[in-house]
């Protein structure tokens, strides 16, 4: 195998880039292509330079953000990449979800020896994700995380943010689902799922898989903290669906409208606001080692 490593610099996990080097070379793998990035949004450039010079496998090291970047690169090259995760975010929502530990020799196992599997990816506002795109609760929670709580407090910082947002003002949306309206009404957030898992092991979508060429959608219409904490206890002790706050449909092709602008994230990064999104699953999208 031709081994890459792109590895956003600023993200830590055991003993650093450099145990990550010692349990390479341990494997065998004593020169990678190494190559690491400020940020996240950094990445693509490097990854498609690794991809050029003739990588097969490239570990990532970081966060979801920095696995967005890079399964929506891999997605646009079409290059027949395996793609190895290895978490070292703070959520790691994606590694999570496929059951790879923070433990780097670990993760480094399961990326040169483990399963190879092609998953689907979502598709919005020209960018894929792996996890989920959120419009609403969900994204400006997230941008005030961003904004220098989550470098101090880690996963804590969303909660302290969410209690700021869950009075937010619902706003106007309409959601067609494969060609049919499906929901219209004031709504505080809009989520789509790739994979059902969100932060604390909740599950966002009880029946997400990225193996089945379609997207989850929920929308809330929860208001206040006391609709917000019955809606997030429902979804982690029940199913999602059954919360009054919550619908939840499944689709290839999804549309949305709002009223007015409303901020945008995909894998916990945030976008700009948009009023409108045009969304889709795209299947066998990205190969992934996996345990």
């Amino acid at each position: 195998m031709n081994v890459a490593v792109i590895a956003h610099a600023g993200k830590s996990l055991g003993g650093g880039l450099d145990e990550l080097r010692r349990v390479l070379a341990r494997e065998g793998v004593e020169t990678p292509d190494w190559r690491e990035v400020p940020k996240s949004r950094k990445a693509p450039k490097q990854l498609r330079k690794a991809v050029e010079a003739g990588a097969d496998l490239v570990f990532v090291w970081g966060g979801d953000g920095m696995v967005q970047r890079c399964v929506d690169t891999l997605a646009d090259t079409g290059a027949r990449v395996t793609l190895a995760v290895i978490p070292a975010g703070t959520a790691n929502l994606f590694a999570s979800s496929l059951s790879i530990p923070q433990d780097i020799a670990a993760a480094v196992r399961i990326g040169l020896s483990g399963t190879r599997r092609r998953f689907d990816l979502g598709k919005v506002a020209g960018e894929h994700f792996a996890v989920m795109a959120g419009a609403g609760f969900d994204a400006a929670m997230i941008d005030d995380a961003d904004r220098g709580m989550k470098s101090r407090a880690g996963k804590l910082a969303y909660f302290g943010t969410a209690v700021r947002h869950v009075g937010d003002d619902p706003v106007q949306a309409t959601v067609t689902l494969d060609g049919t309206q499906w929901f219209s009404g004031p709504a505080t957030c809009v989520l789509l799922g790739n994979i059902g898992t969100i932060a604390g092991g909740i599950e966002a979508f009880d029946d997400a898989s990225p193996f089945d060429g379609r997207l989850e959608v929920g929308v809330s219409t929860a208001q206040g903290a006391l609709q917000w904490a019955r809606t997030l206890g429902r979804m982690a002790f029940g199913r999602t669906d059954d919360s009054p706050f919550v619908q939840v449909g499944s689709a290839r092709k999804v549309k949305v409208r709002f009223a007015s602008p409303v901020l945008l994230e995909l894998d916990g990064g945030a976008r700009t606001p948009v009023r409108k999104l045009k969304a889709k699953a795209v299947r066998a999208a990205v190969t992934i080692a996996v345990p």
